[in-house]
């Protein structure tokens, strides 16, 4: 039942995780939701500890960034929305921020988000490499389109000889040839 439970956690920490700016990263409100305080509070926690977050842990999303995320998320707006852009946490920036809350919650919490994180490098890794065999089928593939090809030709002009033209019996006659002497059967008519 544990593991089960287990599971479950990480699920719901994997159905948080979201890629900007090609790094998998969590929102502040989600990460603050699953260490069980207030947005704000997290927040100025963070803001208390901020050496603690270089630009690798945490980065302050844009505007575009900012939607682009929401209608991923699609949740509605409480009272208005934030009146800040959130920040965005990398893998190593939410494990940190769960060591700046002094928490129970935070303290089990991060051991989910590890596993959540792991998981998923686990099924991006996956991924990339089933793309690359897919590659590699591709290009056998094409290379045996091609041999295939070559060997139905050389079949066909197996079983149909090419063609050769008969010889007529007799005399034949050149065009050229009989003009001439048709010309010289004239003059000779005519003298």
């Amino acid at each position: 039942m544990d593991n089960l439970k287990n599971d479950l956690a990480t699920e719901t920490v994997v159905s948080r995780i979201y890629i900007v700016r090609n790094q998998r990263v969590m929102p502040d409100s989600d990460l603050a939701e699953l260490y069980g305080v207030p947005t704000r509070v997290f927040n100025q926690a963070v803001k208390r500890n901020i050496d603690r977050f270089p630009a690798d842990f945490m980065f302050q999303l844009t505007d575009t960034e900012h939607d682009s995320l929401r209608s991923r998320i699609v949740t509605s707006n409480q009272r208005g929305g934030c009146r800040y852009l959130p920040y965005a946490f990398t893998e190593h920036g939410a494990i940190m921020a769960a060591t700046i809350l002094n928490s129970q919650r935070a303290i089990e919490m991060r051991v989910f988000i590890v596993r959540a994180f792991i998981q998923l490098r686990d099924l991006l890794s996956s991924h990339k490499q089933l793309s690359s065999s897919l590659d590699d089928l591709e290009r056998k593939l094409a290379s045996h389109d091609r041999d295939i090809t070559m060997i139905v030709n050389a079949i066909s002009n197996l079983i149909t000889p090419p063609s050769q033209k008969k010889r007529q019996i007799g005399f034949a006659v050149d065009e050229e040839e009989n003009e001439s002497c048709n010309i010289i059967r004239a003059r000779l008519i005519t003298v």
